[in-house]
């Protein structure tokens, strides 16, 4: 691996940790920041989902406790099973949908445009929520992901396959989307963090294996960084999300979003930049 090479890829591991679990798209980011960087193509998509997994692994270490539990009590503690269970009812939906459309949504929405589109899109989407939250005296039905019912989880995963399109962010999709269906922001950003374990651990084993007559030896060592990097910059945004949601909303980031993808589109209208 060249020098270059490797600063694409603590950049890209650190744009991967930093965005994953904030509601702005982490593929949005990569894809944009890949396309300046002029890592583009296959083998720079499989990259991209691929260091995804550094991300999941710094949320099962932060939930190290937790999952114990669950793998401890999966046939003895109910509140175990339900959440377990409730994990996996809302993983199915982007399961099945993602299998069928996967291909289609590398090929005709995997640029820069799209990305910018959706980024601004799910601003708007995120702003009018909050605002209407702020609006009325909000009181979540479910206060603790322990407490949501199958009916939840089935919705949130239902919500979570708008993510496949690149910019729409799967955290944002989900944890919007639980305030809309009346989880409180700690149980919708930490089913957010639960749900993300099997749906891009399952993306990556899915996309690593269409891509195995792409990738080489000689990606390995890219790959490896950007998952390392990736790994350590997710896990500081991991906790720091927690503190965050429990004293702020999310306008901050709907207008980020929108500022974001504003710029790209103007710099790609204007002929600026050429994407």
């Amino acid at each position: 691996m060249t020098l270059i090479l490797f600063i694409k890829a603590v950049i890209l591991g650190i744009v991967e940790g930093l965005t994953e679990f904030l509601p702005v798209s982490s593929t949005g980011h990569l894809i944009v920041v890949g396309s300046l960087l002029d890592y583009t193509g296959a083998e720079a998509d499989t990259f991209y989902i691929a260091i995804q997994a550094g991300a999941i692994v710094a949320v099962c270490w932060h939930y190290r406790v937790r999952l114990m539990q669950i793998c401890k009590g999966l046939f003895i503690d109910p509140s175990q099973q339900k959440l377990a269970w409730n994990t996996i009812i809302a993983f199915l939906p982007a399961a099945v949908i993602g299998v069928m459309v996967a291909k289609y949504i590398q090929l005709w929405l995997f640029n820069p445009i799209a990305v910018a589109t959706a980024l601004v899109v799910g601003g708007v989407i995120i702003l009018i929520v909050e605002h209407y939250q702020d609006k009325k005296t909000y009181h979540p039905r479910v206060q603790n992901m322990d407490d949501m019912t199958w009916i939840d989880a089935l919705k949130i995963g239902f919500l979570q396959c708008l993510a496949m399109i690149p910019g729409t962010s799967r955290s944002g999709a989900t944890i919007i989307g639980g305030l809309v269906i009346g989880l409180s922001r700690t149980a919708a950003t930490e089913f957010s963090f639960f749900l993300a374990i099997p749906t891009i651990f399952g993306a990556t084993v899915y996309d690593l294996w269409k891509s195995r007559d792409i990738l080489s030896a000689n990606s390995l060592p890219m790959i490896s960084v950007g998952f390392i990097v990736s790994f350590f910059s997710a896990l500081l945004v991991v906790r720091w999300l927690l503190q965050y949601v429990a004293k702020h909303d999310f306008s901050a980031f709907g207008w980020y979003r929108i500022f974001f993808g504003g710029v790209i589109l103007l710099t790609w209208i204007t002929g600026w930049v050429h994407w």
